[in-house]
């Protein structure tokens, strides 16, 4: 049955690569088109197309670098093209020069192309703090006020790198927060890169007087054991929460759960076995399911990440009916969840319709 559907979505990508490539000869072949023109098109479009199955399966920086762009240039041209395809069939109606109107129609694709991609580039390297004000009872906490930071599904890797992450330190200090939370997918799926570019370091440079803590999330894997992604991100001075619990200098506990696609994940109920919930409960789980189950157990804040926010439109519109909260706040009784859009990306390195993000809470008890 996998390898049925696996044919048939090789087979749909391929028509739609066929779609664009042959639209986009039309409108580039010259006027005596050769046989050569033809064959090095062709192996120019194929090879694109199919870079980041190669780089995925060799491991060649090279091959991933092209084909994370080519996912944002298929991406783009698959809503261009066939909306310049349908404009010049419509002009054919009227009395518009044919050659004219396939000119211009493939001029302002080629225009409109290059400005998403430019705009989608921003978007993703250019976060924005996004700021929440709440209110929650602190029971026998010491407390008055909290203020969190929390940034998810960095992605760290080849094209979200050094440079990001130092970006990301620079914005979450000059926060100044109480308290630093990172719910998941802080690699892009093998944690060489992360410790190649020596990012760790960079992570090492975060400061908040109750620390930092992360959870782990589905991209968060490679080749060897947990047990080294842990160590790797620990030896940056973040205390990884791997279905653990811990109090934090006795005004608060914190709950990080190992990601839902662990089989060996621990019911919430059994985690909230010994918490103390006279005091405020913060829950750390990168996918943001369950709420009701949270709310159930006492927990008063829920931070997650995972849904990118759809990343790229229309994909915005799916996590939107997937998830109950699938990015922004959220309250069911005394649970607060927030959800953030991440601050980096996967795949294509390009946003439309979402922006890079990092959160601050402030909470007053």
């Amino acid at each position: 049955m996998f390898i049925l559907i696996l044919l048939i979505s090789l087979l749909i990508y391929g028509g739609l690569v066929y779609y664009i490539g042959w639209r986009g000869y039309r409108w580039l072949r010259p006027e005596s088109s050769s046989r050569r023109f033809k064959i090095l098109y062709s192996l120019v479009i194929a090879l694109a197309a199919s870079s980041f199955i190669w780089g995925r399966m060799s491991g060649l920086t090279i091959l991933n670098i092209i084909g994370s762009y080519w996912m944002a240039c298929f991406y783009l041209l698959l809503l261009l093209v066939p909306l310049a395809h349908l404009t010049v069939t419509l002009l054919r109606l009227t009395k518009l020069s044919r050659q004219r109107t396939h000119k211009w129609a493939g001029i302002i694709t080629l225009a409109l192309f290059i400005s998403f991609l430019a705009y989608g580039t921003f978007n993703a390297y250019s976060p924005v703090v996004q700021s929440y004000e709440i209110e929650m009872e602190k029971g026998s906490s010491t407390l008055d006020n909290l203020h969190i930071a929390m940034a998810a599904d960095t992605h760290f890797g080849l094209l979200s790198g050094k440079d990001h992450a130092e970006r990301m330190v620079k914005e979450i200090n000059a926060l100044n927060p109480d308290l630093i939370l990172i719910p998941g997918d802080l690699f892009d799926d093998d944690v060489q890169p992360f410790l190649d570019q020596k990012i760790d370091q960079i992570l090492s440079n975060l400061h908040a007087p109750y620390g930092v803590y992360a959870s782990l999330g589905n991209h968060d894997k490679h080749d060897g054991t947990m047990q080294q992604l842990i160590d790797a991100l620990e030896n940056s001075g973040i205390t990884v929460l791997y279905d653990e619990t811990i109090e934090v200098q006795g005004q608060f506990t914190l709950i990080g759960r190992k990601d839902r696609t662990e089989r060996d994940r621990l019911p919430l109920d059994v985690l909230m076995k010994d918490v103390d919930l006279t005091k405020p409960a913060f829950l750390i789980d990168h996918q943001p399911y369950d709420l009701d189950i949270a709310q159930q157990e006492g927990i008063d804040l829920m931070v997650s990440g995972h849904t990118h926010r759809g990343q790229v439109f229309p994909g915005n519109l799916i996590t939107k009916s997937i998830y109950k909260n699938d990015w922004g706040y959220l309250q069911k009784e005394q649970l607060h969840t927030f959800v953030t859009s991440g601050f980096g990306f996967w795949g294509p390195p390009i946003r439309i319709g979402t922006r890079s993000e990092i959160v601050s809470i402030h909470i007053q008890f």
